[in-house]
């Protein structure tokens, strides 16, 4: 299924952390689908911000609306709704099927602290990548990068349960992340510094040599991201058996490794950051089998030894939701 979406329309490209939230995103965003379904586009049109006012005019938001009518008719059926922030916006998700669509479909409104419209977005639903190695067993023993108690803000092997599923190399990759009830700082996070993540060891997972260390680019302020450094600061481990870690978004000048050097289980890499493309302070982390970001497949990445929300597990993959720390 194709949609004629307009360049001017927000595409919504998510590093979906907890969203931070005087706005309540939800309830904005169910009234501006409820405008745009029923045709009201005078009503939409108004709560535009100036920026999506000048990228789309009032008569291509009439055309957009027609298009989307003729195409899918009316929404039939909603799966689920969420909130979650996209470089300095609150975004409203929305998966529905509709009656004449042949698939399922992402609907997305972008919001301004104002409440204003920065994008509107319909397009087909993402899928979980069709990996070939999804019942193949690491045979690396790898342990969580992380000390203390972390939250799992992205992870699993579901599409609802992790952004990440949808690519190939990042097929059963993790974000984590630090809360301390239900912030993940203090007050308004306006600073790298705020966040209860920000400055945290990061850990070898397992034995290995590092084939590649980057700490020289810069952090983004929080809300902002790096489009053109996706991985960031980073670190690559070669583990053996065509099994390789990444680690990325560390603070700049914060490594202790360099290519070539052999690390243990538990050694300290660098530091937690915010470099790359991150919103905010967190760790990224996934297993795959070729050194290359973006060129090789991500493997399912058990991890020995941890807890999940107070359980011990021996050994598991932490999922979206779950508090995680290492076990003695």
């Amino acid at each position: 299924m194709r949609l004629a979406v307009p360049a001017a329309l927000l595409l919504v490209s998510l590093l979906a952390l907890p969203a931070r939230a005087a706005l309540d995103a939800k309830a904005e965003g169910r009234a501006a689908v409820a405008l745009f379904y029923a045709g009201e586009l005078d009503s939409l049109y108004a709560r535009f911000a100036p920026s999506m006012a000048s990228a789309m005019s009032l008569e291509q938001l009439r055309d957009f609306r027609a298009g989307i009518e003729m195409q899918l008719g009316p929404e039939a059926q909603v799966y689920r709704e969420d909130v979650a922030p996209a470089d300095s916006v609150q975004v409203y998700l929305r998966r529905a099927r509709f009656e004449r669509g042949q698939g399922i479909v992402d609907v997305a409104v972008g919001f301004d602290a104002a409440a204003r419209i920065t994008g509107l977005l319909l397009r087909p639903a993402a899928v979980a990548f069709p990996s070939d190695y999804l019942d193949y067993v690491p045979k690396t023993r790898l342990h969580l990068p992380v000390a203390g108690e972390w939250f799992v803000a992205w992870g699993g092997r579901t599409l609802e349960e992790n952004y990440h599923a949808s690519t190939r190399d990042q097929r059963f990759a993790l974000d984590l992340l630090v809360m301390d009830g239900d912030a993940t700082h203090v007050d308004d996070g306006a600073h790298n510094s705020d966040y209860f993540a920000y400055g945290r060891p990061v850990l070898a997972p397992a034995a290995g040599t590092v084939v590649a260390a980057v700490d020289s680019v810069p952090e983004n302020a929080p809300g902002q991201m790096d489009g053109a450094s996706p991985l960031g600061n980073h670190v690559v481990i070669d583990h053996g058996n065509g099994e390789f870690s990444f680690l990325a978004h560390l603070q700049p000048r914060s490594l202790r490794v360099a290519p070539g050097d052999r690390v243990e289980p538990g050694d300290t890499l660098g530091l937690c950051g915010n470099s790359g493309h991150s919103s905010e302070p967190h760790l990224h982390y996934h297993l795959q089998n070729s050194p290359r970001f973006g060129d090789g497949d991500g493997l399912p990445a058990p991890f020995l030894a941890y807890s999940a929300d107070g359980r011990p597990v021996d050994r598991g993959e932490p999922v979206r939701g779950q508090l995680i720390a290492a076990r003695d």
